[in-house]
């Protein structure tokens, strides 16, 4: 029996199981020698208390305190390169391992079979490796790796933008008239501070960049491109595509904070791509003001273990006094899930995102005069904020007297129950209907787009534009948002959206499942920071 033949000492790796991806159509088996690379979390040296959130720690205490042990990675090191394991890197401070190996040694080590197929992951057909139910690992191991992602590299989360036909525009907003409408703070442009984007494919051009801040009046802020795990900035041409999110994302932050330095983060659309992503803006120098994220998947469609490493790396991010904004999606309550029950978008559900739902707008452009502003749900296929309640994540403390629906109030169209004493999504809004969308330039052309991803950037540059003013970083900002109120009360430095659904969940006064707990004020929400923890009014 050759060393390959023999039998390993492995074991289960917990939250690893995977089901088929969505309309699985296998291909047949991987070529052995294939080139697989696969991600590994490494436990902290000890858990992050929810103090350690409340005021940031430096990098090096962070690493010191909360990442990894340099015994746990040597381990890891001198366990899995026997077994024809490669090291492609390691960090520390980040617990994440990158390593290499052959198809038939990387699922050996791992306790899997890697087949290639074709799925409708990421809801058009799309060739990958695949794998089904759970991964283990040398026993040398257990309880020091917690995850291992990467190995089945279908795409892990979709755009959450709509780009809008032109006969359905009813009105649209350049982001300055929306920073006007929202009363981002005068005086500030988010200059000295940096907005981490995160995205999972396409790519922007700086020529339309250039044409789309110079047709604003304003200069448009430095931008520049960071590869994650072989991601590039790799435009196309086709608007509806990855481009529009980019550029949408790009063209929000950078209008509404155009002091400050924007870095995208390109990665695969892959659970190892996206985790890896996150992490690599988290621990990044200079740290960011905020990280924003306009990618997304209903929390059922995660395993456990990738998950658990994203909240994970957002737990870093806040720690470290960085703020990340998740959209909340763009599918109503089922979040595009077909079982009659409603479900949250991740991760948008984690309680470390600033989860970010959508409203219908309309304003005056001219005079920043709001005529109306409601919930966003243009009905079946058209579009809706998502929210509800996570089945995932407890609720946090910060909402434990907002009114998020429990038990029988939790309840979808079919009458079933979701996410009891679960955290509530999402924390607040922003314009995203596309029919009172964003005005934005796409791989060359002028185009009117919406969706939650619109106002993941909005609020990343509201934040930058607040830390900027108070010279402190928000980090997780939901205790201080939410404060004190309880249910049916407004939080000061926030506009209360009380009309409209999306699907299983009504608006009402204070914090409500479709908009949280309201679209911004951005002059009275600085003022309430600076003053420290926000009152309710």
């Amino acid at each position: 029996m050759t060393d390959a033949e023999q039998p390993l000492d492995l074991v289960p790796l917990a939250g690893s199981e995977r089901p088929d991806a969505p309309g699985v159509r296998p291909h047949g088996a991987l070529a052995p020698d294939a080139p697989v690379e696969a991600t590994l979390i490494l436990r902290r040296r000890a858990a992050v208390p929810d103090d350690a959130l409340a005021s940031p720690l430096s990098r090096d205490e962070f690493a010191s305190a909360y990442g990894a042990s340099q015994e746990d990675l040597d381990l890891v090191t001198s366990t899995l390169e026997p077994l024809g394991v490669s090291l492609v890197d390691a960090n520390a401070a980040e617990r994440r391992v990158r390593v290499s190996g052959p198809a038939r040694v990387m699922a050996r080590v791992f306790g899997t079979d890697l087949t290639e197929a074709e799925s409708d992951a990421s809801d058009v057909g799309v060739t990958h490796r695949h794998r089904t139910g759970g991964l283990s690992i040398p026993a040398a191991l257990d309880g020091i790796v917690t995850a291992v992602l990467g190995l089945d590299d279908r795409p892990q989360a979709r755009a959450l933008f709509r780009v809008a036909l032109p006969r359905a525009v009813s009105t649209s907003y350049t982001p300055l008239e929306l920073g006007a409408i929202y009363k981002f703070p005068e005086g500030t442009d988010g200059s000295g501070q940096t907005i981490a984007i995160i995205e999972l494919g396409g790519g922007y051009v700086q020529a339309d960049l250039d044409t789309y801040f110079a047709d604003l009046g304003i200069t448009g802020p430095t931008v520049t491109a960071v590869g994650v795990d072989g991601g590039t900035n790799s435009p196309g041409s086709d608007p509806n595509g990855a481009d529009g999110e980019v550029m949408l994302d790009i063209e929000v932050a950078g209008a509404l904070a155009p002091g400050a330095d924007i870095v995208v983060y390109f990665a695969p659309n892959t659970d190892a791509g996206f985790v890896d992503a996150v992490i690599a803006a988290a621990h990044a120098t200079p740290t960011p003001a905020a990280i924003s994220i306009s990618w997304g998947q209903s929390e059922d469609a995660w395993t456990q273990q990738a998950r658990t490493a994203f909240d994970d790396a957002l737990v870093d991010a806040a720690a470290l006094g960085v703020t990340t904004t998740a959209a909340a999606g763009d599918d109503g309550s089922d979040d595009r899930v077909a079982d009659g029950r409603a479900h949250v978008d991740f991760p948008a559900s984690s309680p470390h995102a600033l989860a970010c739902g959508g409203t219908r707008l309309a304003a005056d452009a001219a005079t920043g005069v709001v005529h109306s502003e409601t919930v966003w749900n243009n009905g079946n296929g058209g579009g809706a904020t998502g929210g509800g309640v996570s089945a995932t994540f407890p609720q946090p403390s910060w909402q434990a007297k907002v009114g998020v629906p429990t038990g029988a109030e939790g309840v979808d169209a079919g009458g079933a129950a979701n996410g009891p004493s679960g955290r509530g999504v999402p924390d607040v809004a922003g314009v995203a209907d596309p029919q009172t969308g964003y005005r934005v330039r796409v791989d060359g052309r002028d185009l009117v787009i919406g969706g939650t991803s619109a106002v993941s950037p909005l609020w990343a540059a509201l934040i930058a534009r607040i830390v900027q003013s108070t010279g402190r970083p928000l980090g997780l900002a939901q205790p201080a948002l939410y404060g004190s109120i309880a249910q049916g009360q407004v939080a000061a430095g926030f506009r209360d959206i009380t009309t409209g659904d999306n699907g299983a969940f009504t608006a009402g006064p204070g914090w409500d499942a479709c908009t949280g707990l309201g679209v911004p004020d951005g002059t009275a929400l600085l003022a309430a920071h600076a003053a420290g923890p926000v009152p309710s009014e």
